[in-house]
């Protein structure tokens, strides 16, 4: 269980680290404390979207391989609809929590090239996760997929959990 799940974080670890990384270097972006007030503040919300966004992929993890049976790997998915913990909030908390630390990367490192990643990651996901992703949840979770679909949104997290039975 544990190799699978390694296998399966490759792409979100790509995606959050490696293309940042390379965009770091091609574009000499470095992590530094500013003294300008204003991106002081700008990096402190970067922090705070990288905490958040940290907490969103860890805990839909740990739920995948508990609730689920499964990885977050398209090629091994959970065997079982997934709406505990952070899927209470959220339908997509692992894009959701790449998306958060994109984004956090961005404002951490105010840079722009990060910012324009963080846009087209969440855009990629925006038109993947309803044309492609969706349809095959419905297809192996049926009603409950939908029910749960009514209630909890895709990407941007709601305040208040869903409390539906667990399907």
């Amino acid at each position: 269980m544990l190799m699978r799940h390694l296998l399966a974080i490759a792409m979100p670890f790509f995606m959050a680290v490696v293309v940042p990384v390379w965009l770091a270097r091609l574009n000499n972006v470095h992590l530094a404390p500013s003294d300008v007030g204003s991106q002081i503040v700008v990096q402190f919300a970067g922090l705070f979207l990288l905490a958040i966004g940290l907490t969103l992929f860890v805990s839909s993890l740990w739920r995948f391989a508990g609730d689920g049976k499964g990885t977050l790997a398209p090629w091994d998915p959970p065997r079982r609809l997934v709406i505990s913990g952070p899927y209470r909030y959220v339908r997509n908390p692992m894009i959701s929590g790449v998306v958060f630390v994109l984004f956090g990367e961005a404002l951490l490192l105010l840079s722009r090239p990060h910012f324009t990643w963080a846009v087209t990651f969440l855009v990629i996901n925006v038109i993947y996760i309803p044309l492609l992703e969706e349809p095959q949840l419905r297809e192996r979770f049926g009603a409950a997929y939908d029910e749960y679909c009514r209630h909890v949104p895709r990407l941007l997290p709601r305040l208040r959990p869903f409390t539906g039975d667990s399907p």
